[in-house]
């Protein structure tokens, strides 16, 4: 199997530690994710070791690439071998990465992290809410990730950017949620270019104080022009720039990252390059924010 770029270190050793899940059993309009998690790391060969935006090299920084995590007929085992793999390496304060895979992993980190006590706001960079209670039948499905979710760590600490697709029943649902006090962060491309992503980011910043928090980039936040390949792709999305502001500004309170739905089949390659890309930024900005600028 090849390994993610620069990931020289042991497990023992290392403080980020990069796991795959090659799922795809939920997937609803284009299936392929369980490609992504291998198409990721070969695409983490495209770039040089430096980081180019911080310099940081990342043969320097302590990673671990620990493979894929089985294969998984149904979406419950799937999480389980989630929620114990996160454990574990939160356990040991590491820095889980997850390579999905559809959407659903989260819900299995999001529980690793949880089940070791850590306080957590989830912020999603997604196409979609992902809150409906069940889809096709299964409440485990990539478009009920975010209730699921929600009912880990409550909805008044999730935020969700990047949305531009709504069901009745996830409207539904947010409007009752509003009316109660618990209110769900959620920015539309729209939104952001209206509000500036300073702004967005300054809110999201006041709502998970004294938080730490964990981030999940599904692909098809993204606009389909720079991400293709994804497995429900959506016109009039985020640009790349925009998900580099965020892993910038939230890096020194993120716990764990994972990136979803690239559905390689669908493109030539262009959306594992800039999965890896993000990846590579989560780790250097991280290390940037926690241990670089303090040396």
């Amino acid at each position: 199997m090849t390994t993610f770029a620069d990931a020289l270190f042991t497990f023992f050793d290392a403080y980020f530690v990069i796991y795959g899940v090659p799922y795809d059993r939920s997937a609803s309009f284009r299936v392929g994710q369980r490609f992504a998690p291998d198409e990721i790391r070969k695409a983490s060969y495209n770039y040089e070791s430096i980081f180019f935006k911080n310099k940081i090299d990342l043969r320097n920084v302590p990673i671990h690439d620990m493979g894929n995590i089985g294969e998984f007929g149904d979406s419950l085992s799937m999480i389980e071998a989630v929620e114990f793999t996160v454990s574990k390496i939160v356990s040991e304060n590491k820095f889980p990465i997850g390579l999905g895979g559809e959407h659903t992993i989260t819900v299995g980190a999001v529980k690793g992290i949880t089940k070791e006590g850590k306080d957590l706001f989830v912020v999603s960079i997604d196409a979609h809410a992902d809150f409906r209670d069940e889809y096709l039948g299964d409440k485990y499905s990539h478009a009920c990730v975010m209730k699921r979710i929600s009912e880990l760590v409550g909805t008044e600490n999730i935020a969700i950017i990047g949305v531009r697709s709504l069901s009745s029943e996830e409207i539904e649902f947010f409007d009752k949620a509003t009316s109660r006090g618990a209110n769900l962060l959620m920015y539309s491309p729209l939104d952001i270019r209206t509000l500036g992503m300073h702004r967005v980011l300054n809110e999201i910043e006041r709502a998970s104080k004294g938080k730490l928090i964990y981030l999940t980039l599904d692909m098809d936040g993204i606009d389909p022009a720079y991400a293709p390949g994804v497995g429900t792709p959506e016109p009039l999305g985020l640009d790349p720039y925009t998900v580099s502001m965020i892993i910038e500004r939230l890096s020194s309170k993120l716990i764990g990252f994972d990136v979803v739905e690239v559905a390689p089949p669908y493109d030539n390659g262009i959306t594992s390059i800039l999965a890896a890309y993000y990846v590579r930024e989560v780790i250097s900005e991280v290390w940037r924010a926690r241990y670089a600028s303090k040396a």
